[in-house]
């Protein structure tokens, strides 16, 4: 009979590493804020309240950092999963740093038909942007964030931007320098 040597692997089972202890904290005046919250929803549901947690913590930090989408869940006594799953299905949710201004370029059909492409690629080569990347684009010093979104429901003035909570309509290479301009 051959005996048959066999490799050994337990360096695989035992050398791993823990993940460093979480250093997200949440000021307390906002976690007084997502406690008050939470009350609206029935207390054996706190799952309902996800959103407006997730909302509450991107509209404070700019994102949602891998640390925020955990510790959503330990407030809500939730597993990991369950906030992942919205922070990836809803595209309002960032996962990434964003610039401090947000050009939001509708690439719906009305705005499509309106120019809205030769917009966008206006605002990327203004901002040293690649015009032709797809996605969220941020510049090199963090002012400016530029990417196509879906409808922001005005087809009647195409093509339409948002910058950060305002909106604009009619928006021409003149206009979209003007609207960068406005950002101090």
């Amino acid at each position: 009979m051959a005996q048959v040597s066999l490799p050994n692997f337990s360096f695989l089972i035992f050398n791993f590493e823990l993940p460093p202890p979480m250093t997200f904290t949440v000021p307390a005046r906002l976690e007084a804020e997502i406690d008050e919250l939470i009350t609206h929803y029935p207390p054996d549901k706190r799952r309902s309240a996800s959103l407006m947690v997730l909302h509450t913590l991107q509209e404070h930090f700019g994102w949602l950092s891998k640390d925020a989408i955990e510790w959503t869940a330990r407030k809500l006594g939730l597993q990991p999963i369950n906030i992942y799953e919205l922070v990836t299905f809803y595209p309002m949710f960032r996962q990434e740093p964003v610039g401090k201004y947000v050009i939001k370029v509708c690439r719906t059909l009305s705005c499509a038909l309106g120019g809205s492409g030769q917009l966008r690629e206006h605002f990327c080569a203004s901002l040293g942007l690649d015009p032709h990347a797809h996605g969220l684009q941020t510049t090199q010093d963090g002012k400016f964030s530029v990417e196509f979104v879906e409808c922001l429901a005005s087809c009647g003035t195409a093509p339409v931007v948002m910058c950060n909570e305002d909106f604009y309509e009619g928006v021409s290479p003149a206009k979209a320098d003007e609207i960068m301009g406005a950002c101090k």
